[in-house]
């Protein structure tokens, strides 16, 4: 490593050594002192200070090294990724004894116990692995003979030989050439015992070997096992997935037949299983697989002398005197209901009743009260049935091959019985996992956006008393908050625990081995782009979440951030959609002032400049006209601005209403008046009746709207046609309507006209508008809660915009107050 980094100083490459130790030889302090760092280097990592200023290459010793209590990560090795991940290269040193995989062999060759190890993985993402090789006899003061060298250097060399076969199966692929191809799948059973991590890591060198993937299988027949057995089977669990093995857990009566299904599941080629010894009553699991599989490679590892036999337990917990005390009561009753009925059923028939009490207390306690039932009921069933009676002799051997029967019967009942009650717990455990994960992902289907998301998985959690949850999500400078669950602060520990698990998307916090402190443990919910939210699980009893709890942990978090990261796209689509409308009212605006403002300056620009030219050669009618001319575009361009600015207040809110009483009658005469030359072309009709209620309006604000109502029929009608304003009223509400004979409004297109910026397709007349006057007309009546209704024209042709207006109760008129003021005289 010193040599390599040498040359790569004289190359110009920005390096540093980080850590370091020269065991005391004079040459390596020589090399030392030669690289950058090499005098001042420490024995301890300071991850912060170098990803402060962080060098192109670090040099980094002894890769399985165990950190410090209170460091960040547990071990070196976690050290080191995370300087590969923040893009620092690092060349570092690996001794054989200290690979996972290798660790039972290795405590094997030397007779010392291993306890620091580094993931196989970590060395097959390795971008490069040089072997060191010396002959043992030139290694002195290793502390282990020469033929406990040699091993070892085995073992190197079938490491270094596992991995070149990997790359030269890498570099094959690409070429298109025939090459090795990865097959099938290495599955290793294991059970609760202690084999099983011996089994996993040989499971592991085997795969890596035969560059397959690997599962650790556990096939659970409903047996309760011990804490013990527990214990041992969760290791080897974290274990395999420490390997980079899957871990399945299965359900089957019969385990040989379960593998042998689930290998041919998961297309598997070769099954790896311990030695066992076979049962009781038949051929043990290997034996039987043996028999049974069929194009299926069957390893069988022979156990190690300090194996000991498979920690089984007959029951989770030790029975307890209640459950003996229950035996032995269902056998006094048992008695008592046989003596009762022994008149009336025959002898055989009487083992019966005692079949139902074992059965009971079978269901009931367990195995071991079961059994103690079966031999109380046993010389129950003797003394009180078989001649003589009172007495445990027997006489007969048809008698006594009566009560062997019964006793092989009580006790094989009592087992089934058993067997069904744990089998009942342990299918009932798994339901309440599936439940709970098909629970959350109703939940979460429901959920439209991220606050909902979090709620319903906080909910969800909820149901477990003995978690505290909560959800972290980005607080837009940079840290993180509660966006759902417990908020209470938190401490230094689980704040750098989570901000680690933010920036490099793996777990950390309790349990783990990653700023272990704290009291709470990090699981990242990842989308595609990165994290998307933390699950943070606090145990109330501050112990460490159960390798099956934080499995299914894990497994709930997968719908959890895909809901995410489905709302997190929704608000994207969202957003995008918003920005398309955004610019499409955009370009409609610009549309729009390019013409509208354009146009009428253009005509005033025009008639103002032949005013000024051809000032004593114009008539005095051509000069009358061209000012009104120039009047009328400037009053089209006062009402093209007018609605700008009635939509500007109507979008922020700004619209105040002035109210008063002001009769319909007005609001018609003066809009007509102020559209006269507008409207000079066209043949006017209106129907208003002598009689009309008042209305309690801003009135400026229902002219502005009658006025861009009418200049919409005209813009659309075609010259000299009918054009209709009439006023009706039915008691609640007040109807505005203008008729035109124009093109008319496809039925389609009746909604959309009150969009702004919306002009329907109405052939080659009136050509292009702003589309705002009916998107104010809109504004207006609906702040006066109101509405603007479309209808057919006139004749069968054009259209009728319809303004709705609500009747307020009418005020009292002079003479009624004068009349009421004199009753109120007298």
């Amino acid at each position: 490593m010193l040599q390599a980094a040498g040359e790569s100083l004289r190359q110009g490459l920005d390096l540093r050594v980080a850590s370091v130790e020269s065991a005391g030889r004079a040459d390596l302090e020589a090399r030392l002192a030669a690289l950058p760092g090499g005098r001042d280097r420490a024995a301890e990592l300071d991850l912060d200070a170098l990803l402060a200023r962080p060098p192109a290459l670090l040099l980094i010793d002894r890769l399985a090294y165990a950190n410090p209590p209170g460091s960040r990560h547990a071990y070196r090795w976690q050290d080191v990724q995370e300087l590969l991940a923040a893009g620092i290269d690092v060349h570092t040193t690996l001794d054989v004894l200290h690979l996972e995989s290798l660790k039972n062999r290795v405590e094997a060759l030397t007779g010392q116990p291993v306890a620091e190890t580094v993931p196989d993985w970590v060395l097959d993402e390795a971008y490069e692995v040089v072997l060191v090789d010396r002959p043992p006899a030139e290694l002195p003061g290793q502390g282990y003979d020469l033929a406990t060298l040699a091993a070892l250097r085995a073992l190197a060399l079938q490491v270094a030989a596992g991995r070149a076969d990997g790359e030269l199966q890498r570099r094959y692929r690409p070429s298109g050439r025939e090459a090795p191809a990865v097959l099938g799948r290495l599955l290793v059973a294991v059970d609760g015992d202690e084999q099983a991590e011996h089994l996993v890591r040989h499971a592991s060198r085997v795969a890596r070997r035969r560059q397959l993937p690997w599962s650790l299988v556990h096939v659970g027949g409903g047996r309760l096992r011990s804490a013990e057995s527990r214990r041992l089977l969760q290791a080897a669990q974290q274990l395999a997935e420490r390997l980079g093995g899957e871990v399945v857990g299965l359900l089957g009566d019969e385990v040989a037949d379960t593998l042998l299904r689930h290998a041919r599941e998961r297309r598997a080629s070769v099954l790896l299983v311990g030695s066992r010894r076979p049962g009781w009553f038949g051929r043990g699991v290997a034996e039987r697989l043996l028999r049974r599989a069929r194009g299926l490679e069957i390893d069988v590892l022979a156990g190690e002398e300090a194996v000991s036999a498979p920690a089984f337990a007959p029951r989770e917990r030790s029975a307890g005197l209640s459950d003996y005390a229950l035996a032995l009561l269902a056998t006094l009753l048992a008695s008592v209901a046989a003596w009762g009925i022994s008149r009336v059923l025959a002898l055989p028939n009487i083992s019966l009743v005692f079949l139902v009490a074992v059965l009971l207390v079978a269901v009931r306690s367990g195995f071991g009260p079961a059994l103690a039932c079966a031999l109380l009921s046993f010389f129950a069933y003797d003394l009180l049935f078989i001649s003589p009676a009172f007495s445990l002799a027997v006489k007969s051997q048809a008698d006594v091959l009566t009560l062997m029967f019964f006793l092989f019967m009580a006790a094989l009942t009592g087992n089934l019985a058993t067997r069904q009650r744990r089998q009942m717990q342990a299918l009932r455990e798994t339901q309440v996992e599936t439940s709970a994960l098909l629970e959350l992902t109703r939940k979460l289907s429901a959920a439209t956006d991220r606050r909902a998301v979090l709620a319903a998985a906080v909910q969800q959690f909820s149901a477990w008393r003995e978690l505290d949850v909560c959800l972290l999500g980005p607080d837009g400078t940079g840290g993180l908050r509660v966006e759902a669950g417990v908020s209470a602060g938190f401490g230094e520990h689980e704040q750098a625990a989570a901000d680690w698990v933010w920036q490099h998307e793996l777990p950390a916090g309790l349990g783990t081995d990653t700023l272990p402190d704290g009291r709470w443990w990090w699981w990242p919910l990842s989308g595609e782009e990165g994290p998307l939210a933390l699950l943070g699980i606090a145990p109330r009893d501050r112990q460490p979440l159960p390798a099956i709890r934080r499995r299914l942990l894990v497994a709930l978090g997968q719908p959890l951030a895909q809901a995410l990261a489905r709302a997190q796209l929704a608000q994207q689509l969202e957003a995008a959609r918003l920005r398309g409308e955004t610019e499409q009212l955009r370009s409609a605006l610009l549309a729009s002032v390019s013409h509208d403002l354009r146009t009428p300056l253009t005509v005033m620009h025009g008639a103002i400049d032949s005013l000024l030219t051809l000032d004593g050669q114009i008539g005095a009618a051509d000069r009358r006209e061209l000012l009104e001319s120039t009047r009328d575009e400037a009053e089209r361009l006062d009402r093209y601005i007018q609605n700008l600015l009635d939509m500007t207040r109507l979008g922020h809110g700004a619209l105040k209403l002035e109210r008063d009483w002001v009769a319909p009658v007005d609001i018609v005469a003066t809009s007509l008046q102020r559209l006269r030359p507008v409207l000079a072309p066209f043949a006017m009709e209106t129907r208003i009746p002598e009689e009309l209620p008042l209305l309690h309006v801003h009135a400026a604000l229902i002219e502005q709207a009658l006025v861009n109502v009418l200049e919409n029929a005209a813009r659309f009608s075609p010259p000299g046609g009918r054009l209709r304003v009439a006023v009706e009223s039915d008691g609640a509400e007040l109807r505005l309507s203008v008729g035109d004979q124009g093109p008319g409004i496809p039925p389609a297109e009746r909604e959309k006209i009150f969009d702004m910026f919306y002009t329907a397709a109405r052939g080659d007349r009136g050509g292009p508008g702003t589309g705002l006057g009916l998107a104010i007309c809109q504004g207006i009546l609906g702040a006066h809660g109101g509405r603007i209704t479309v209808g057919e024209g006139l004749d069968g042709q054009g259209a009728t915009l319809i303004l709705h207006l609500p009747l307020q109760p009418q005020p009292l008129g002079e003479a009624e107050c004068d009349d009421e003021s004199t009753g109120g005289s007298r």
